[in-house]
This record gives C-alpha cells, sequence and structure tokens, in this order.
C-alpha cells in the first residue's frame, strides 16, 4: 500500500511531467504542487496520507486495536512510500503518509 506514487500518478496526469525530474526531484507534495499545480499537489498529500491512516485502520480492524499491530503496519506504510518497490526505492519523505497514521492511531 506505501509503495504507491501518487505524486508521480498526478503529476503526469494534471501536470504532464514527471515530477522526478524537475523542482526538487521529490515525489511529495510539495514538489508535486510545485511542478504539477496545486490540485495535483492537494491530492497527492491526501492520499499519501490516506495511505498511512488506511494501513493503521485496517491493522486496528483486523486485530481488535492491538497497539502494536498498528504501529507496524503504519511503520510498513511509511517505509513503503520512503522506498517504494516501483521507483527503485527512491520515493518521498513520507510526512503525509506519517501523519496519516498518526491521526489515526
Amino acid at each position: 500500500m506505501g509503495s504507491i506514487p501518487f505524486g508521480i500518478l498526478f503529476s503526469r496526469i494534471l501536470g504532464g511531467t514527471d515530477v522526478r525530474q524537475r523542482g526538487s526531484g521529490n515525489i511529495g507534495a510539495t514538489n508535486v504542487s510545485r511542478v504539477a499545480g496545486p490540485l495535483a499537489g492537494a491530492l497527492t498529500l491526501l492520499l499519501d496520507a490516506a495511505k498511512g491512516a488506511a494501513a493503521v485502520w485496517v491493522a486496528g480492524r483486523f486485530t481488535e486495536g492491538n497497539a502494536a499491530a498498528m504501529i507496524l503496519a503504519g511503520l510498513a506504510a511509511l517505509l513503503g512510500h520512503c522506498f517504494p518497490l516501483w521507483l527503485k526505492f527512491k520515493g518521498g519523505k513520507g510526512v503525509a503518509t506519517a501523519l496519516g497514521g498518526f491521526l489515526v492511531f
């Protein structure tokens, strides 16, 4: 779940460019906003946060609120965002993903 590169997807769909080649080169919401516009940046921020939130929420539902499982799920989503399989392990910083996980936890 964490490896879905929303920044790249929205920059290509809404901005027509690869966000890794412009601006800071980061796939996070700030650079996506600079490169592809505020709508792409806002969508990236929301869906990156949703990755962390969903991971923690699903772990909580399946384990009856086991805190250790929820923490591990949030950490897995964060690591997947920072080191995505699809992008040769070069991803974002994980700020929005961590925030989403913390909000649910």
